[in-house]
């Protein structure tokens, strides 16, 4: 087993870390000094550009192939971060699917639904129960340690789309989920938060590229252009340094001002 290092950088582990929104949250937080774990379940030959890119901000990156939704993955995932950093400051959970295809909630099937709340919904909440045991015992060992939590979670959260429920509902969930650790860990320093992206241009929006262009060109959005990864990033790093105090359980909306009510 490989000797831990002995750190001052703070570490983030970011969920879904290589590919749009993910990729765009860690150059924000590789640009403002912090080490990265990311996580994937693309093999690292395919992502070693990526890597590469980021490792250019002197940045140590560190990348693990897993799978979120499987027990036997997130602990992997976090031995091998701890062998690697350890320590952990930040978890990021971002990593997330949309459905293989859209369907009235008429006609969804279970085992796509089955699919898409184990992955953005149970996935990042035990991940995050066992990363919230890790911190606790940082905070245990040293009373001046801060942890920090970001759920990426959207406006389909509060915006019904019937024709993909299972998606809307395991965003709602990933809601609740930031209140109820919000709750639970604010007395061990650890502030947990919730970023509700609007319609951000990523390969996960690429097929209704077309929809939202129009969509945006007749006003849905007040700032009238795509999201992009970088925006939902600067707001991660603002939170992971430690920037907006007194705040826990709080959302940050990101969507160029498309929930705005409006008459």
């Amino acid at each position: 087993m490989a000797a831990r290092k002995q750190l001052t950088r703070k570490v983030a582990l970011i969920t879904g870390g290589t590919r749009g929104i993910g990729l765009g949250i860690a150059r924000e937080l590789a640009s403002s000094g912090f080490d990265l774990a990311l996580v994937g379940r693309r093999d690292a030959s395919l992502v070693r550009s990526e890597i590469s890119n980021l490792k250019s901000h002197k940045t140590d990156v560190f990348y693990v192939q897993a799978d979120i939704s499987y027990a036997t993955d997130r602990a992997r995932l976090l031995n091998e971060i701890e062998i690697h950093f350890g320590r952990l400051d930040v978890l990021v959970n971002n990593a997330g699917i949309a459905p293989k295809k859209r369907a009235d909630i008429l006609e969804a099937n279970e085992k796509s639904f089955d699919k898409l709340l184990s992955v953005n919904l149970k996935g990042p909440y035990f991940l995050t129960q066992a990363v919230a045991n890790w911190m606790i015992r940082l905070h245990k060992s040293n009373a001046k340690f801060r942890g920090c939590v970001v759920n990426i979670s959207s406006v389909s959260a509060i915006l019904a789309s019937v024709n993909r429920g299972d998606y809307c509902i395991s965003k709602a969930g990933i809601a609740m989920a930031t209140q109820l650790w919000a709750t639970r860990l604010a007395e061990f320093g650890i502030d947990v938060y919730e970023i509700r992206p609007g319609v951000v241009e990523t390969d996960m929006t690429a097929p209704v590229k077309k929809k939202y262009d129009d969509l945006i060109a007749g006003g849905l959005t007040l700032e009238k252009r795509w999201g992009v990864p970088a925006d939902v990033g600067r707001a991660v790093a603002v939170l992971a340094r430690g920037e907006l105090t007194y705040a826990t359980g709080q959302v940050l909306t990101i969507d160029g001002g498309l929930t705005i009510q409006r008459l």
